[in-house]
């Protein structure tokens, strides 16, 4: 898998998890399917369930005049998933983590989520 692939999945997986009362080990076999997991997939889903209150906090610190629970739940995906990565796996160049959030969001989000999820990541 990969890590374009892994993120796009990890997208969906921490999206059901939102929506869903399911469990992270549930949620990665929905998303996955029949595809074999990868080693950064599994860290990208858990990294971010775990840290998730300080993820959170990160992002609310880099927002202007919106909370977190206002945000769209895909555009707060988006931005948790990125959040992790900028945070936690100083190996992956910021530009890269910020240039992949972007682009997944021009394909999962609506015409102005790339330029929101840019802009509060640019802050980063």
């Amino acid at each position: 898998m990969k890590r374009r692939e892994a993120r796009e999945k990890a997208l969906q997986t921490l999206f059901q998890l939102d929506n869903n009362e399911l469990t992270v080990e549930a949620a990665i076999e929905h998303a996955i399917e029949e595809k074999t997991s990868s080693e950064f997939f599994e860290q990208l889903v858990h990294g971010t369930v775990e840290n998730l209150e300080e993820i959170d906090a990160s992002i609310v610190s880099k927002l202007e005049n919106w909370s977190i629970d206002r945000l769209a739940k895909i555009e707060r995906t988006i931005l948790r998933v990125a959040a992790y990565e900028l945070l936690f796996t100083p190996e992956t160049p910021k530009n890269v983590v910020i240039n992949e959030a972007v682009e997944i969001s021009k394909t999962f989000g609506d015409e102005k989520s790339s330029k929101f999820v840019n802009g509060v990541l640019s802050k980063y």
